[in-house]
């Protein structure tokens, strides 16, 4: 996917759709003016407005959430948690268009497996699974529907993702060989979600020092469509590709979940998934809903200062502008590590390494409100992931959309929200490259390309969107490359009276990591 620039308005006449005057919104879901605020400002005012409490949480994505429901779950409600934007939920949030409900973010999750016991008591406290006749059952109204996936490749849809309508025998054969590569991967070691968890396999360490391109070399991987696929698989999960994760981050993808089955061989039982209209943000907001007078949205955490008989923090409160001053005896620092190693005073040496180390990718995530339904006859039908092939594409290119009327069960398709996705980890022009894109180039130009990548497969897209906005993410998410995160993932994440815990510490960012890294703070900071 190799996208070295964007279509701007001179590609609409081409497209023979409506004008993208008449499509409205803007920017939403993020202010990146209130995390700039720590970067930027050079002195604070001192504190007017003072707190105390027993444990304090420091971000309110899904390991701070976690950390909270720990200490629920321990009759422990003396803390606090404050969060940086208006809700709470990080990358898991949600929002509505035209009164659909639509994700911000992270839209579903994997059944978890049994290395996951933390996020299976979570489904089972939530309803969405039980245990009948000895067995676990899941909700299936939560579970995503039939067809769950297509790929829009030689000019019509194909069921899955994986590129095989009217591919050779050579493309077939490379298939093949990475899945008995992947098989063989998960016969020598056992793949687990969490890793936080548990200590690398002695094959998969060597893995985490090269990069994923250099181990397809290794093996003589060089076929267009599956080099796609599996850039497509990297970009979509660590917002890179091939080219800079590492092989670990790159076979762990497939081994640690349903394998890799090339066409024509038995198929991997899918584990499954759930999803919502309004993504994970269906978890953090029940997650979130038990905190009420604890949940404190839009503060900026300035400053986090063990002492001696306890541990200081400043914030600052968006809407007063007055900098508060809590006082906690113990605090769990769920922020993501670029910004712990900022505002904690004194930072463990590991906490600074790890900082230096960790590399993020940035997201644009566009929601779409269509009027009526796309004009979609060629090939397989309607799924909730579509996927647009492009082998040019790879640098801040498109990762497809998800439907947000999938789960509906109206016999009647008509308005919905399409939710695209855009991965900026690998933007030519450095690791900032991505960032600084997200914030110069406006709404219309974000708008007009979008529109522009999806009309390839969805002629009709631009005269049936009334509206769309687009949230970014300049840190989104930490990304597996090759001798980063995978060895700092048990040093360092307790230091005197503090408590780390975000998925960064794992060196990627899946909600398995953030919960079970969040819920082990909340419970040790419970004594």
């Amino acid at each position: 996917m190799q996208r070295r620039h964007f279509l701007a308005a001179a590609t609409w006449p081409l497209l023979g759709c409506s004008q993208p005057g008449e499509i409205t919104g803007g920017f939403t879901g993020q202010d990146p003016e209130r995390g700039h605020r720590l970067r930027d400002a050079t002195a604070w005012p001192a504190p007017t407005v003072f707190h105390r409490t027993d444990v304090l949480i420091a971000g309110g994505g899904v390991a701070g959430l976690a950390a909270a429901r720990a200490l629920r779950l321990k009759g422990r409600d003396d803390f606090a948690l404050l969060e940086l934007e208006s809700e709470a939920g990080g990358n898991s949030r949600g929002t509505q268009m035209g009164g659909i409900a639509c994700p911000l973010g992270a839209h579903y999750l994997p059944l978890p497996s049994d290395d996951a016991p933390e996020v299976q008591d979570l489904l089972e406290e939530l309803g969405l699974r039980q245990r009948i006749a000895g067995r676990w059952v899941y909700d299936e109204r939560h579970l995503c529907h039939s067809p769950q996936e297509r790929l829009f490749f030689n000019g019509e849809w194909q069921d899955g993702l994986l590129p095989v309508n009217g591919v050779g025998p050579q493309t077939l054969a490379q298939y093949r060989r990475f899945s008995a590569l992947v098989a063989q991967a998960r016969q020598g070691a056992r793949w687990r979600i969490p890793v936080s968890k548990w200590p690398l396999a002695v094959e998969s360490i060597a893995l985490t020092a090269i990069t994923f391109e250099a181990y397809l070399n290794q093996n003589g991987l060089t076929d267009i469509h599956l080099r796609w696929y599996l850039n497509y698989c990297c970009r979509d999960d660590y917002g890179v590709g091939i080219a800079t994760v590492s092989a670990w981050a790159g076979i762990h993808y497939f081994a640690s979940r349903h394998g890799f089955s090339a066409p024509g061989a038995q198929a991997h039982e899918s584990e499954g998934l759930l999803t919502w209209p309004e993504g994970n943000a269906w978890l953090t907001r029940r997650l979130a809903a038990p905190l009420k007078e604890r949940l404190h949205t839009g503060r900026v955490v300035l400053r986090i200062a063990s002492q001696k008989h306890g541990v200081e923090v400043d914030a600052f409160n968006t809407a007063t502008q007055q900098v508060e001053r809590w006082h906690a005896r113990r605090v769990i620092v769920a922020l993501p590590i670029f910004i712990a190693a900022r505002v904690v005073q004194n930072a463990p040496d590991v906490l600074r390494q790890v900082a230096q180390r960790t590399v993020v990718a940035p997201w644009l995530v566009a929601n779409i409100h269509i009027k009526a339904p796309l004009d979609d006859r060629l090939g397989a039908a309607p799924s909730w992931d579509n996927v647009i092939y492009d082998a040019q594409a790879n640098a801040g290119g498109a990762l497809g959309y998800v439907d947000a009327s999938h789960q509906s069960l109206h016999p009647v398709p008509g308005a919905t929200v399409l939710t695209y996705y855009r991965a900026l980890g690998d933007v030519p022009g450095g690791p900032g490259a991505g960032r600084r894109l997200l914030l110069e180039k406006p709404w219309s130009a974000w708008r007009d390309a979008t529109l522009a990548e999806l009309s390839v497969a969805h002629p009709d897209l631009a005269g049936k969107t009334t509206r769309m906005e687009l949230t970014r993410y300049g840190h989104a998410m930490a990304v597996p490359v090759p001798r980063q995160g995978l060895d700092s993932i048990r040093q360092g994440r307790v230091h005197e009276r503090l408590s780390f815990a975000h998925s960064d510490w794992a060196g990627y960012s899946v909600f398995e990591e953030a919960f079970t890294l969040g819920h082990g703070a909340g419970l040790g900071a419970a004594w």
